[in-house]
C-alpha cells in the first residue's frame, strides 16, 4: 500500500491548501515577483531542447517556465489539483499525477530518459517518511547518460543535509556542486538553504 506523502497529509488536514499555494504564486507573479531563478540555473546547464523531468512540478511555475526557453517538459506531482493547473497554464508540457517513491515512467509511456531533472521548491520534504531513499533511485534511474539532478530546499523541514546526501549516495548519485542559492551563491556550514547538483556514478541503470 501507497504510503501518504507529507504534502497529501497536509492537504487532508487543510483541505484548501492546494488552491491557497497555486494563487500564492499568481499574486507574486502579478506584483513582478521573480519566480525563475531556479529556471534561469537548469536553462544554463543544458542545451536548448533539452529533455528536463519537474520532479514534483505543482502548478507548473518552473517546468512551464523551462518550456517557455526551449525545453522539452515532463512534469510529475502527487497533488492532482496541482496537475490541473499546470496543464491548464502550460498546455504544451506534459503533466502527469504520481507519487515520486513509484516513479516509473516508461511505463507510462515516456520510455525516453532525461537530461536534467529538477527537484525545487522543498519537494524533497514532502515526501512520504521512508521514501527518500527510493525516491532518488527512481530519479537517478530516468537520467540519461551524462544527465544531472538538480534539487534545493531548505533547512530544519525534517530532512537533515548530510542525510540528504548519504541517501543520494546511496542511490547512485555522485555530489558535483553545493550551494546556497538559485543564483549560485556558495554553500557554508551556516547555509539554511541547500541547492545541490548531481551526477549519476559510473555504472548505474536507467529506469
Amino acid at each position: 500500500m501507497r504510503k501518504e506523502t507529507l504534502w497529501e497529509e497536509l492537504k487532508r488536514r487543510n483541505p484548501g491548501h492546494s488552491a491557497w499555494y497555486i494563487q500564492r504564486f499568481e499574486q507574486m507573479r502579478t506584483e513582478g515577483a521573480d519566480l525563475h531563478g531556479e529556471a534561469r540555473l537548469v536553462d544554463a546547464m543544458v542545451p536548448r531542447g533539452s529533455r528536463i523531468l519537474d520532479a514534483g512540478c505543482g502548478p507548473g511555475r518552473l517546468g512551464g517556465e523551462l518550456a517557455y526557453r526551449g525545453h522539452t517538459v515532463v512534469g510529475v506531482d502527487v497533488d492532482p489539483e496541482l496537475i490541473q493547473a499546470a496543464r491548464k497554464d502550460h498546455p504544451d508540457c506534459t503533466w502527469l499525477v504520481g507519487d515520486l517513491a513509484e516513479l516509473d515512467l516508461p511505463a507510462r509511456g515516456i520510455a525516453e530518459p532525461f537530461d536534467v531533472i529538477v527537484s525545487a521548491g522543498n519537494v524533497l520534504t514532502f515526501l512520504a517518511p521512508g521514501t527518500s531513499d527510493d525516491v532518488l533511485r527512481n530519479l537517478a534511474g530516468h537520467l540519461a547518460p551524462g544527465g544531472r539532478l538538480v534539487t534545493g530546499f531548505g533547512a530544519g523541514r525534517g530532512y537533515d543535509f548530510d542525510e540528504f546526501f548519504s541517501d543520494a549516495s546511496a542511490a547512485g548519485l555522485a555530489a558535483d556542486l553545493r550551494l546556497s542559492t538559485w543564483d549560485l551563491r556558495p554553500f557554508t556550514p551556516s547555509s539554511d538553504f541547500l541547492v545541490a547538483v548531481f551526477s549519476k556514478m559510473e555504472g548505474q541503470q536507467q529506469a
